[in-house]
């Protein structure tokens, strides 16, 4: 019998005749199946109805109450949000010093505003550019990251010229919206409006993510673009399954059922979302080539989310369905895009070709600009030349960084292994100085000298609560095949496990900013775990609410217990050394 005779006979058959032999026999006994599932509603489980309870308990009125309702899932990740950006840019123009790193992105981006490529700074400038300057010199500087990242922190130099503010601006924008973002995010994944939000204002306290957002790094704009990314793909994911369930055919019962005809040959069209997720994707491997490593796990996520879409839909082979109709486009929507994003984010130093002379070679252009032309050998001439020898330049510059990148070992006083970054056991002092009273903000009747720190250390209690997140995720994917907890394991896992390659290699806490957003989803998602499942009794219910809100509280006065040393705000020495918990936070 074919495939087409089968779903025919099948189409024929009653509700009854249709269950498993194993259900009719029992029904001998006195068996009752229950409600047969609809698979339209397990492919793209719907949004629960919001309810108006708490709205009236505010005083709205029953109309108002249900507007509320139906617009809470934007209300809420907006107050979420306002809470982020109303901290994050509170005195963000403080220290007014060159803190950290910012003394290569600050400048870079600046240069590359006004030049189009990086340039080589003295190095006494940066008291300089506190004072005032800004001129950009003509030397290019050798830099090791692409150049997205600076483009972005430039657009708020742009906007406020070179200073604290200026280079500070767009990356406590953004991370003010990877608070909505995650909100949002949190929301779909979980199907919960309060989980959502519970998860964006997890993050919204998280001492690392904060203190990031309020420096001028390369990492806190890679977490943006990648979580964007983490968001397009699992809208795709959504739409794509959409599509799958209105294809399925209604029995005269109601509920749809599988069909192979649907799972193994419907093809999903046009996919924007996952064509954005390769441009996220692409912007976030032109800010820091760790990018790459989330290019190849989200990829490889939305493929196995297909397969199992294509399956749940009635593919007979779900994975050789999956393998001709999905992966290619699921390549193409992405690699190709990702490249060519990349490959734009250099177009200052590819159009900034500078000018040539007998005397002094190749002036006013980037570093290794023109490699093919002075040391790469004879290359193509004529038309070809002006496009392949700026890509070979690049490609040697290329090999240069990834060389520079992969051997760096240089000690520093605040590197960590990767194995300590979960418990916060090394975290980066950014700024720290000790003003004497009346000076900088130290009370004058102080007795003894202020501290002033900015400290990238995450919200201890967050951090370490997560870590019991993590194991239930595990868990919940391992043993329950969650798929909600496998998406969050592969984001935290891309942006840590890594880094366990490169052990002998320079590295810092920080870098772990780019899956502070996942971690928040996975204790989210435990928290929600502990408030207990629908249908739960109302003992347990406030059992779990009890346990659960007392857990949020304390992560938030763990944030407002060290906001001081987050934001260099100066207080008494013996405050200081309260808040230094562990002798490795010194």
């Amino acid at each position: 019998m074919t495939s087409d005779t089968a779903t025919r006979a099948r189409q024929g058959q009653t509700a009854d005749e249709r269950q498993p032999p194993w259900q009719r026999r029992l029904r001998r006994f006195g068996y009752v199946g229950g409600p047969r599932p609809d698979v339209r509603e397990r492919l793209v489980p719907a949004f629960p109805e919001p309810g108006t309870r708490v709205w009236a308990a505010l005083g709205a009125r029953p109309g108002a109450a249900l507007v509320l309702a139906r617009w809470s899932g934007w209300i809420g990740p907006l107050l979420v949000a306002l809470l982020a950006g109303l901290t994050r840019f509170w005195h963000l123009g403080s220290p007014k010093a060159v803190i950290f790193d910012e003394t290569y992105y600050a400048k870079d981006a600046w240069a590359l505003w006004k030049s189009g490529f990086e340039a080589k700074w003295p190095d006494d400038i940066n008291d300089k550019i506190i004072g005032g300057f800004d001129t950009v010199p003509d030397a290019p500087g050798y830099v090791v990251h692409p150049p997205a990242g600076k483009w972005v922190i430039g657009l708020g130099e742009w906007l406020y010229g070179l200073n604290p503010f200026g280079w500070r601006f767009m990356v406590a924008v953004l991370g003010t919206l990877s608070v909505l973002m995650l909100c949002r995010i949190g929301r779909r994944l979980f199907r919960s409006t309060f989980l959502g939000c519970l998860a964006g204002a997890l993050m919204a306290v998280d001492g690392l993510h904060f203190v990031m957002s309020r420096t001028s790094l390369l990492d806190s704009v890679l977490m943006f673009f990648v979580l964007a990314a983490f968001g397009c793909v699992l809208v795709d994911r959504d739409k794509a399954r959409a599509r799958l369930a209105a294809a399925l055919p209604v029995g005269d019962d109601g509920p749809a059922r599988p069909d192979a005809a649907v799972g193994d040959r419907l093809p999903l069209g046009l996919r924007p979302w996952r064509i954005a997720a390769g441009v996220f994707l692409g912007l976030a491997c032109a800010t820091k080539w760790n990018g790459a490593v989330y290019l190849a796990a989200f990829g490889l996520l939305t493929v196995l989310w297909d397969m199992g879409s294509r399956r749940l839909a009635g593919a007979r082979r779900p994975t050789l369905a999956t393998l001709r109709r999905d992966v290619p486009w699921a390549f193409l929507s992405t690699v190709p895009v990702a490249l060519g994003v990349y490959l734009a984010s250099w177009t200052g130093w590819f159009v900034k070709s500078g000018t040539y002379s007998e005397k002094g070679g190749w002036q006013h252009s980037g570093y290794y600009r023109h490699w093919a032309e002075t040391e790469g050998g004879h290359g193509p001439d004529g038309f070809l030349a002006g496009i392949l020898n700026p890509l070979r330049s690049l490609w040697a510059y290329e090999q240069e960084v990834w060389r520079f990148n992969t051997t760096l070992t240089s000690p520093h006083t605040y590197q960590s292994n990767p194995w300590s970054w979960l418990v916060q056991s090394r975290p980066v002092s950014y700024f720290y100085e000790s003003p004497s009273p009346g000076q900088d903000g130290c009370p004058a009747d102080a007795t003894d000298k202020c501290a002033r720190e900015v400290l990238a250390l995450g919200t201890p209690l967050l951090w370490w609560a997560a870590c019991f997140a993590l194991l239930y995720l595990l868990y919940r994917w391992g043993l329950r095949r969650d798929w909600r907890a496998g998406a969050v394991l592969c984001a935290v896992a891309a942006g840590y496990l890594p880094w366990f390659l490169w052990q002998e290699r320079t590295i810092f806490l920080f870098y772990a900013v780019v899956f502070v957003p996942f971690l928040c989803l996975a204790l989210a998602m435990m928290i929600g775990a502990i408030l207990g499942p629908p249908g739960s009794s109302e003992r347990r219910r406030v059992v779990g609410a009890v346990g659960a809100g007392t857990l949020v509280l304390l992560i938030a006065w763990n944030f407002i217990y060290f906001f001081p040393i987050y934001t260099g705000h100066p207080i008494p020495m013996e405050a200081w050394r309260n808040r230094m918990w562990f002798d490795t936070w010194i």
